[in-house]
């Protein structure tokens, strides 16, 4: 079967066919990774479709069964591991049309998914004094269906966990690909079938997500002459059960210098630094507590005239992997890794080891009630085997790595198959159309994840030809 048999089907809903769009359109952020690069370069759907409400969601998914038609959902596309590239070629389901916010209370907010986080915000904000827990450094961009099939945590996490906790999500509106599409609602443990799983098993339309109290956060920036008094204090405000923060990351220098080049007037050459999203209530607090450190306050947003305010992003844009995105800028050949270390011993081995070529970045996090260093250390890159080295030496240490190398589903940092989301693929996904490539085993249900060995998406090497 063709494009054009099933576009005929798709009426007066939204179609852009134009080549360069397109291809535009079938990218994320894939290109933070130099293997990703390689692998995906030439990646492209054929037509994007842009439904505007969910029968139109119907209407396309309806036809993509009958016509066998690959679909990838895409929501702003700031994802970075191609999760949201159609390596089947075939159509992507552009969701950004459909972004109103759908009913707010109290403590809750319904939104359709393609709603921008940011504007979310500023919508609970007005109506009743509340935000969402948590979101990723592409909050001014990113939407939360996007987020909540592609995302882990964020901004937030340090106090609020992840998306995968139970409670982060309260329920989700799925569309299935079938010859007669089905309107699901999950809530509880069904919620985790379609959380972070790349749009493979369904397409979220609408999700139910958790407010907290919306506060007119600080921005701190906090210098350290050594870069493990810099990780000790960081991890001290976490565990501060009356500092209320938002977001605590640390970056060893050269980091900050090198890459934060609008802070840079705020910046002592050669200091590591700790940002920080401060509750107004906690101001006072953080400053005596940032003295006990020993830490030099550099920049704290509630003293900054409105001309700087206009001038430097807020410090959320500075972490998470904003911080890869402004290395890159300066130096393409940067890349990163996603890690995890158990304690600050575990950090400071791992740093022992590869020092400057893997200068360190963390974000201190919360999971299952317990404070995390999350890594996301830049990589200074030579070669796809001593990429592979670095991970095996972190494993070796006892570290996790969640490699942000991989574009499925296991690889990325499962390391195994989620069987429930496999279930549910067979049930909402009977021809395995929704984002084809992304579920290992789905595509080859022997692969063995222990062997060492990377997946490759047999149809990858045709994707995009002619």
């Amino acid at each position: 079967m063709t494009i054009s048999s099933f576009r005929a089907e798709l009426g007066d809903i939204p179609v852009e066919d134009h080549p360069r769009i397109v291809q535009q359109r079938s990218r994320d952020h894939y290109w933070y990774s130099p293997v990703l690069k390689a692998k995906l370069d030439h990646v492209t759907a054929e037509i994007v479709v842009s439904p505007r409400n969910n029968e139109e969601v119907k209407t396309v998914l309806r036809a993509a069964f009958k016509h066998g038609i690959a679909i990838t959902p895409r929501g702003a596309g700031t994802g970075n591991y191609g999760q949201a590239m159609p390596l089947s070629g075939g159509a992507m389901l552009n969701l950004m049309n459909m972004d109103k916010v759908l009913e707010i209370k109290p403590d809750r907010v319904r939104a359709q998914a393609g709603a921008v986080m940011e504007k979310i915000d500023q919508e609970t904000i007005a109506a009743v004094g509340g935000e969402l827990r948590f979101h990723p450094s592409t909050y001014r961009m990113a939407s939360i269906g996007g987020f909540i099939a592609g995302g882990s945590g964020g901004v937030g996490s340090v106090r609020w966990g992840g998306l995968r906790n139970l409670g982060s999500i309260l329920g989700l509106k799925v569309i299935t690909c079938e010859a007669e599409p089905r309107e699901l609602d999950l809530v509880g443990e069904d919620i985790l079938k379609v959380a972070h799983a790349y749009g493979t098993n369904g397409i979220i339309v609408e999700a139910e997500m958790p407010l907290a109290p919306a506060h007119g956060w600080i921005d701190m920036v906090v210098g350290f002459d050594n870069y493990m008094d810099a990780s000790r204090f960081a991890l001290g405000v976490a565990l501060q059960d009356g500092l209320l923060v938002k977001e605590v990351s640390t970056y060893a220098a050269p980091i900050p210098e090198a890459y934060f080049n609008r802070h840079k007037p705020y910046l002592k050459d050669g200091q590591s630094v700790v940002l920080l999203m401060v509750a107004p209530v906690a101001a006072d607090a953080m400053t005596l507590f940032v003295s006990h450190h020993k830490g030099d306050l550099r920049y704290r947003s509630d003293k900054a005239t409105e001309e700087e305010l206009k001038r430097l992003p807020p410090v959320y844009e500075l972490a998470w992997n904003h911080t890869t995105l402004r290395a890159l800028k300066v130096d393409p050949t940067i890349t990163y890794l996603q890690t995890r270390y158990p304690s600050l011993e575990h950090l400071e081995k791992i740093i022992s080891l590869l020092g400057d070529e893997l200068p360190m970045h963390i974000e201190v996090t919360r999971q299952d009630g317990v404070v995390t260093l999350a890594g996301l250390p830049l990589v200074r890159y030579t070669t796809e085997a001593r990429l592979d080295e670095i991970v095996a030496i972190h494993e070796a240490n006892g570290c996790d790595v969640f490699n942000p190398h991989r574009y499925t589903l296991e690889e990325g940092g499962m390391k195994r198959t989620d069987q429930k989301q496999l279930d549910f693929k067979r049930q909402s996904d009977p021809k395995g159309i929704l984002n084809p490539g992304k579920m290992v085993a789905w595509e080859n249900p022997d692969f063995d994840f222990s062997a060492g060995k990377v997946w490759l998406f047999d149809g990858l090497n045709s994707v995009g030809a002619a």
